[in-house]
């Protein structure tokens, strides 16, 4: 898979998400979790912005995440709706 160092931390960032014992245990710490996620996926994205194509560029940019991961692990970008 290409540029599997932003799938990895794009799937950290479901797991932090899914940990819903860490949110009701500490919100506060949990929300420190992924704004530090979210801003390793930012670092990534400015660091290889220049070599990425507009598919992913266009989901970075856009915060859809989730697409992101769906487009790196298929290689193929879903059309729109689905």
């Amino acid at each position: 898979m290409k540029y599997a160092d932003l799938a990895a931390i794009l799937e950290k960032r479901l797991a932090i998400i899914a940990d819903h014992e860490s949110r009701d245990r500490d919100p506060e710490a949990h929300l420190a979790k992924l704004l530090a996620v979210s801003d390793e996926i930012t670092a990534w994205h400015e660091a290889h912005r220049d070599q990425i194509d507009a598919n992913l560029e266009h989901f970075l940019s856009g915060a859809s995440f989730q697409k992101a991961l769906d487009y790196l692990q298929s290689g193929v970008r879903r059309p729109c709706g689905s």
